[in-house]
Order: structure tokens, then C-alpha cells, then sequence
């Protein structure tokens, strides 16, 4: 009899190359962070530990530290983390229409502002 069901080996396959994808993909934003980081004066390492990463976004955006804190009311967090997105593009010389590429196709967009050669310039608001 002819059984359509997925083999265990086939399927733990499937999760491995997950996991690797995964990780690479982990990998491959930390490279990219880090450079955007380096690329503001910022140090790279930064861009993994948790609460300091978000530190030197509004640093890099030239908000106050203290929208840390915004970060924790619901909805809110979510319009503080767009306009400080806006904020670190503009702070890089790149459009409103680049900080919207950004905000929904990253994979693109976060890798262009990291190694193309846009320069950093502190922003007034």
C-alpha cells in the first residue's frame, strides 16, 4: 500500500536546514548592524547585546534615551520604532521611500544603508 506520510528522516532534514538558515540569517543582520553601527561611530559589538543595541539606535536616530523607556507601552513601541527607523535613514542621507523599504522588505535594505557609501551625519529635529 502507497503511504503519502513524510519519513522521520526527511522531516528532521527539513528542520536542520531550518536551523541553519536560521542562524545564518542571525549571522548575516549581526554583520550588517555592526557595520551600520561602525559606520555612525558607534562601537559594533553593540548591536548584540539587547537593551544597549536599542541605546545606540536612538543615539544613532538623536532621540532622547529616555524613549527607552516608550518602548514598553504596547502600540507605542511599535510608532517609536518607526520613526526612530525614519530617524537612523535620514541620519544617513536616505529618503523617507528608503526608511519605508527598510521597515518592510529589511533583508534588502538594512544591507544597502551598511555598505554602500552613505556617510553619517547627526540629524536636528
Amino acid at each position: 500500500m502507497y503511504d503519502n506520510a513524510y519519513s522521520a528522516e526527511s522531516v528532521a532534514g527539513l528542520g536542520i536546514v531550518f536551523w541553519i538558515f536560521y542562524f545564518a540569517l542571525i549571522i548575516f543582520f549581526i554583520i550588517v548592524y555592526w557595520k551600520i553601527y561602525v559606520k555612525a561611530g558607534k562601537p559594533g559589538w553593540g548591536c548584540i547585546v539587547l537593551i544597549y543595541d536599542f541605546i545606540l539606535k536612538l543615539q544613532i536616530a538623536c532621540r532622547p534615551i529616555w524613549w527607552i523607556f516608550l518602548m514598553l507601552i504596547p502600540v507605542v513601541n511599535i510608532v517609536i520604532a518607526i520613526i526612530i527607523l525614519f530617524d537612523i535613514a535620514k541620519a544617513f542621507g536616505k529618503s523617507s521611500g528608503f526608511a519605508i523599504g527598510m521597515l518592510f522588505i529589511p533583508i534588502i535594505f538594512f544591507p544597502i544603508l551598511a555598505f554602500d557609501s552613505s556617510e553619517y551625519t547627526e540629524i536636528e529635529h
